[in-house]
């Protein structure tokens, strides 16, 4: 299957896509693919208002394993939660009201869907 993207690729795309939608609601982009430790990444780190915003972002393009939402398992959110502490601790933030976003992108959707779930964990 020639020129099909990779997973990596396909990640990219929707970053892109909920870079874009959260400019759209008046967020400011912090910072993208902030990694932390071995294995912990955040794919957008945002302020919306006074608030350090976290954002997982999640997409399907079949809804064969569930929802995009779905995925994110409670060790995940473990992981993001140590990986948000690292990016407070390297940049000295201490007195800033944070929260847990989520993207999630649905291409089984037509036109495609993107749900922002705030606070989502």
């Amino acid at each position: 299957m020639p020129n099909q993207p990779n997973q990596r690729e396909k990640g990219a795309k929707a970053e892109d896509k909920a870079v874009e939608f959260l400019k759209e609601k008046g967020f400011k982009i912090v910072k993208r693919n902030f990694h932390f430790g071995r294995d912990g990444e955040i794919d957008i780190i945002a302020q919306d208002k006074d608030v350090l915003v976290f954002v997982e972002v999640k997409a399907r393009s079949s809804d064969l394993f569930g929802s995009p939402e779905s995925s994110i398992t409670p060790s995940k959110m473990k992981v993001i939660r140590r990986t948000a502490e690292g990016y407070l601790y390297v940049n000295k933030i201490t007195n800033m009201e944070c929260r847990f976003d989520v993207i999630a992108i649905d291409y089984t959707r037509k036109p495609t869907e993107i749900r922002h779930l705030i606070s989502a964990f």
